[in-house]
């Protein structure tokens, strides 16, 4: 598992969106990134986040703006989650966990004093030189697009 810090290169990646697309980091040279890592598609947390995004997509999108979700959840999952709730942004694929390997997102967890392994809520702000701006760990879901506005 990779260990990341901000002035860093951006770990390359390619994986399916919701449409079925292949999507890669390389597509988005020149343009910043928003690479956010999330748990798992319609979850109460989750939902509230992507939901924030999607609310204030028009504000990213004028800052040059690309927002990008990352899960373990398969296409079809993704593609309801976007349909759901009317999400503009691109959710990619990561089922075998290759991503978000990469980005050292993957690690134990706790709930109700039971510890598990689960995906680490995080996000990388990443410029158009594929560089990592900054990286937002345990970012608050109903304030996100907020919190990226801030940072960038």
């Amino acid at each position: 598992m990779a260990t990341l810090t901000e002035g860093k290169k951006a770990p390359a990646f390619k994986a399916k969106d919701q449409n079925g697309d292949m999507i890669s980091l390389a597509d988005f040279k020149g343009k910043n990134i928003v690479l956010y890592f999330y748990p798992k598609d319609d979850t109460p947390t989750c939902t509230v986040q992507a939901c924030n995004l999607r609310d204030n997509f028009g504000l990213l999108k004028n800052k040059g703006i690309t927002v990008i979700g990352v899960s373990p959840d398969e296409v079809a999952k993704h593609k309801k989650f976007e349909t759901k709730h009317d999400l503009p942004f691109i959710l990619l694929a990561d089922p075998e966990l290759k991503i978000i390997d990469k980005y050292g997102v993957w690690g134990e967890k706790q709930l109700y004093g039971k510890k598990y392994m689960g995906l680490i809520r995080t996000t990388f702000l990443i410029d158009g030189d594929g560089m990592i701006k900054k990286i937002i760990a345990k970012p608050k879901a109903k304030e996100h697009a907020q919190e990226i506005l801030a940072a960038w």
